[in-house]
């Protein structure tokens, strides 16, 4: 009887100790989270295109649409937001004549898998 509520003093002991890490590693799943969600947002740009009137999604497929153009270019990269706007019309109006393609590519692309 007597080593009971010494157990029980060790477990409400380490239950007293163990609850703060918890509490850490599931504020830091949140952080992550929270985070995770920034970049997801951040990938979810829009831009407007002055010259077409029309509004973009800056997300991966357009990032590699826009790097397709500065190797068409022979342009180093740059990011788009840093270009001068004659720059950024410039890609939209290659963007625009080049779209068409760029969706029959896509349509390939999904066939396969």
């Amino acid at each position: 009887m007597k080593s009971t509520p010494k157990y029980a003093g060790f477990l409400f002991l380490s239950a007293a100790l163990c609850a703060p890490a918890a509490m850490v590693t599931r504020a830091a799943r949140q952080d992550d989270h929270r985070q995770e969600e920034n970049r997801r947002e951040e990938q979810r740009q829009r831009v407007y295109d002055r010259a077409h009137k029309d509004y973009h999604n800056w997300d991966d497929n357009e990032d590699h649409t826009y790097r397709r153009y500065l190797q068409e270019q022979h342009r180093d990269y740059r990011e788009y937001n840093r270009l001068n706007r004659r720059q950024q019309e410039q890609y939209w109006k290659w963007r625009h004549e080049h779209s068409e393609g760029e969706e029959r590519h896509e349509d390939r692309h999904e066939d396969r898998h």
